[in-house]
């Protein structure tokens, strides 16, 4: 994958081997420092997901809610995903690239698990 930008897009979550049903998110896109370092903070909820890249690990100091969080490889391929309550810091993962954050419960209702194949769509600009 190449550099991601802040934006909008569509995270579509597929099942182990293709098996599972096709899951279509929200996105938001978290690539600048700025961004990644806002993150979900102050937020009450989020509309789908949030992406931040490059990076290998999250915390949720001062953060509102409890997040899902999955650590995504260079090829977008679940490799952990961990609930996180407010104020934990999250160890960093080797393999992780990118990571993916989302309301608590909201990855398992779309099938979201180690292994799972991740793409985006960008749409138009």
């Amino acid at each position: 994958m190449g550099r991601w930008r802040d934006g909008h897009g569509e995270l579509t979550v597929r099942g182990d081997g293709d098996a599972g049903p096709t899951v279509c998110v929200p996105l938001e896109i978290a690539a600048s420092y700025r961004a990644r370092t806002r993150g979900l903070l102050g937020r009450d909820s989020l509309d789908g997901a949030l992406l931040l890249s490059p990076a290998n690990s999250v915390h949720t100091f001062r953060m509102r809610m409890p997040i899902d969080v999955a650590y995504l490889d260079r090829r977008l391929r679940v490799v952990a995903v961990r609930t996180m309550p407010p104020g934990r810091l999250g160890l960093p993962r080797l393999r992780a690239r990118h990571v993916l954050e989302a309301e608590a419960g909201a990855m398992e209702g779309w099938g979201l698990r180690v292994g799972a194949r991740l793409t985006i769509d960008l749409g138009s600009p």
